[in-house]
């Protein structure tokens, strides 16, 4: 029998995952990396759960200490980030450096398996032309995650299978039921790891980052009101300024070096470009010249028509010379709310072309 890894949260997806694999008939191993230092719902309750699936499935089940990795590559990450008056993505950081790569590589050097599968709503497949692994969305669109795998290689897709990529959300619980599984009716994470440890995303950052007070300012550059801190605001933002004003307001920017945050009208919060930085080229190889695609600024937002433009090294090094291969987003018509630090991902209908993280507008 083929051997296989599953990436175990304590979920209903990843323990739905390794049951339809054994009864695919692959000889299931269950791997369950402890993220969070201190107690969260993922490394406490999730933990427990995950070694009952194994349990219930008679497979063994490995824990591996990820607390100082996920410490560096998320945790310190996302603080950096907002102190510096971006929103960083996490779930795209931390699924290529956290999650799939060391597990990939603990398969391999520690269990001598040389693939891995997780719970994940996407689809991977493999064009013998361009002798290239393709990510491609998942069927259930609602459920689709491949927003967030865009950072991953080829070797990573090469070496992973997503048995829920064919599989409707309502479908998945039917089959964790046919199973019996004891994740069956678990209620679904709806919120970062870090957001349901902490209770907020300002909660964690407040343990962190000691909030400075500023001005709030127009784009004039008229202080229009205060805040307790740059990492409490967001592009796009408009409720919690606290700003008295005829027209709803928008964060615009943010200016770290000033410690102001920049609020406008809606029209001043539209973008007509960017530039990318870190760009994974995921299913195709990097092309010379301009594509045509449609591009995600944020997870849930709608598919918008693009021109893709890579740009050569001398231009890119011209914006910062460490932040690798970038291509300049060119939108057919303006998008609100476009925030440095998060992910853009440009698709051809159902295929990830590729992604990076925005910098500048």
């Amino acid at each position: 029998m083929s051997k296989v890894v599953v990436g175990l949260s304590g979920g209903v997806d990843s323990s739905t995952a390794a049951a339809l694999l054994q009864h695919q008939g692959y000889e299931v191993v269950g791997l369950t990396l402890w993220l969070m230092k201190g107690k969260g719902q993922c490394c406490s309750e999730g933990m427990v759960d995950a070694a009952s699936i194994c349990e219930q499935l008679g497979i063994p089940h490995y824990i591996v200490d990820s607390r100082d990795v996920f410490q560096t590559y998320i945790v310190d990450y996302l603080v950096d980030g907002y102190s510096a008056g971006i929103t960083p993505l996490p779930c795209s950081q931390c699924n290529r450096t956290v999650k799939f790569g060391p597990m990939l590589n603990y398969a391999r050097e520690q269990l001598g398996i040389d693939r891995i599968a997780t719970g994940h709503y996407a689809r991977i497949d493999y064009d013998k032309i361009s002798d290239r692994y393709q990510l491609k969305r998942a069927v259930d669109g609602n459920k689709d995650q491949s927003y967030f795998l865009y950072d991953l290689t080829q070797d990573l897709l090469a070496g992973t299978l997503f048995p829920l990529g064919e599989v409707l959300k309502t479908e998945t619980r039917q089959i964790a039921n046919q199973y019996e599984l004891k994740t069956a009716d678990k209620p679904e994470s709806q919120d970062l790891c870090l957001v349901e440890a902490n209770g907020s995303m300002q909660a964690f950052l407040d343990k962190y980052i000691t909030g400075k007070k500023g001005d709030i300012v127009d784009t004039e550059g008229k202080v229009l009101g205060h805040h307790e801190g740059i990492h409490h605001y967001t592009i796009g933002q408009r409720k919690g300024l606290g700003i008295s004003a005829p027209n709803p307001l928008y964060v615009v920017r943010i200016d770290a070096g000033r410690n102001q945050v920049i609020v406008g009208d809606r029209e001043s919060a539209v973008q007509t470009e960017c530039i990318i930085k870190r760009v994974n080229w995921v299913s195709i190889s990097p092309p010379d010249n301009p594509i045509r695609a449609q591009v995600q600024i944020r997870y849930r937002s709608q598919p918008q028509p693009v021109t893709v433009v890579p740009l050569n090294s001398p231009e890119a090094e011209e914006i910062d010379p460490k932040i690798g291969s970038c291509v300049k987003l060119i939108f057919d018509e303006p998008i609100f709310g476009i925030t440095p630090g998060q992910a853009a991902v440009w698709y051809d209908g159902d295929l990830v072309l590729g992604g990076g993280i925005i910098i500048n507008c």
